[in-house]
């Protein structure tokens, strides 16, 4: 949809990686890797982009001087109007992802945390209680990674691993379960609603 809206599959990527970090700097060859792309195309689109004033060209220090690194201008007059459609795509991906989980096994709480919510300093992005199948778990995460076009850190709990760790209070398991998150699937601390998808299915 978004490709289809921006014209671009390498200026999606693009914009749907600087909106969402506006507070990092890229370079080109950087670029290339983390978005898998070709380097003219990455270099016409960065060249597009600057030109309208959504991303420039940070001032290199001694040490970059051979590196042209770019990053997010917040300034831009439709920055918030931009980094908001992104988020309602990425939002729409994570239910998708969430309805998939729940496909191959019993999901009991599924939260999204670390750098769902911006917070870089909590170790793990995705918590999951449930008795899921590993090798197929792993699979459906791969492909919410290449949707997100970044590593997604989890830990993945079956519930008698998870009620054991409430039970001694570990400190891990409550610093995720405190800090800022957003809950997909929650059968463990509320009662559990089927949304108006399952209803129907019903």
């Amino acid at each position: 949809m978004l490709e289809q809206l921006f014209g671009s599959h390498t200026r999606m990527k693009l914009l749907q990686l600087f909106l969402s970090n506006p507070e990092e700097k890229y370079f080109v060859r950087e670029l290339t890797r983390m978005l898998d792309s070709q380097i003219n195309a990455i270099r016409r689109e960065l060249e597009n982009l600057s030109d309208l004033g959504i991303i420039f060209l940070v001032e290199s220090n001694e040490q970059e001087a051979n590196r042209k690194f770019y990053q997010s201008n917040t300034k831009f007059v439709l920055f918030p109007e931009l980094k908001s459609i992104f988020q309602k795509s990425q939002f729409l991906l994570e239910k998708k992802f969430a309805k998939a989980i729940k496909k191959i096994g019993k999901v009991y709480y599924l939260a999204l945390t670390g750098t769902f919510v911006g917070e870089k300093n909590i170790p793990i992005d995705l918590l999951v209680v449930g008795n899921i199948n590993k090798k197929k778990f792993a699979k459906v995460l791969k492909s919410f990674e290449k949707e997100l076009r970044r590593e997604i850190n989890y830990t993945l709990l079956d519930k008698e691993e998870f009620d054991y760790r409430r039970s001694v209070a570990d400190r891990f398991l409550y610093s995720l379960l405190d800090a800022e998150k957003i809950v997909m699937v929650d059968e463990i601390f509320n009662k559990y609603e089927p949304e108006e998808d399952e209803k129907k299915e019903s």
